[in-house]
């Protein structure tokens, strides 16, 4: 079952580095071009700050445990009172969410397509990405090789790495037509569903194995007890 899923993440990530990969017929732009996107930085807030409601919210640390490729709730949330009195940023429907700092530096630049239709507020330790390409084949790219690849000599290195938005914004994307964007990300979401239904129906077969195996060893090593005689 292990084996399985692993071999699933591999196949999934080998089809989206595939799919992302364009030749000369394709034009490539840095992420910062004006006719691309553009970076926000988002402000500073702490963990205490996170309630259980109230204005949606994503913390950087987050963003290596708990989200995807898109989201449209958040798990966390911050008051309206926070939010004014430190005027705090948000990322609205369309943007794409990117860690900028943390303790990996595989994981730093990737990114979470918001699509809620609320603004969601966000960590100065993200970046908020306003993009006229789908949010979703942009969140895709940032978690190919050939992005983190572009984005590495930019990283700072110490106990917490971090990259600035001229590190981001100078990794060239490819450009290909919405239509062709669009085709890809629903090819890349049926991998994706397929390796998260894995993800999520593995813990609960290992823990029927386990109970199956459990049974069988008591019952191998249960014998019958000899009467003993008066």
């Amino acid at each position: 079952l292990t084996a399985e899923l692993t071999a699933r993440k591999k196949q999934y990530a080998y089809y989206g580095e595939t799919l992302l990969t364009f030749g000369e017929e394709v034009k490539h732009l840095p992420m910062d071009d004006e006719s691309v996107g553009a970076f926000q930085r988002g402000k500073r807030f702490v963990k205490t700050d996170l309630l259980s409601e109230g204005i949606p919210t994503i913390h950087y640390g987050e963003m290596y445990t708990h989200y995807g490729i898109w989201a449209d709730e958040t798990k966390s949330f911050v008051s309206e009172e926070l939010v004014k009195s430190k005027n705090l940023r948000t990322a609205q429907k369309g943007d794409v969410v990117i860690v900028a700092a943390g303790e990996t530096i595989e994981d730093l630049g990737k990114g979470t397509a918001w699509l809620g239709d609320e603004g969601v507020v966000i960590h100065d330790a993200c970046f908020s990405y306003k993009t006229v390409l789908n949010p979703k084949f942009v969140a895709y790219f940032t978690r190919t090789k050939q992005f983190h690849d572009q984005i590495k000599k930019h990283i700072s290195s110490g106990k917490i790495s971090a990259i600035n938005a001229k590190g981001l914004g100078s990794a060239l994307i490819p450009v290909p037509s919405l239509a062709e964007q669009e085709r890809i990300v629903g090819i890349l979401d049926q991998f994706d569903t397929l390796t998260y239904s894995i993800s999520e129906g593995l813990p609960k077969e290992i823990a029927l194995r386990q109970k199956q195996y459990e049974y069988y060893r008591n019952r191998l090593l249960t014998f019958p007890k000899k009467e003993v005689s008066a």
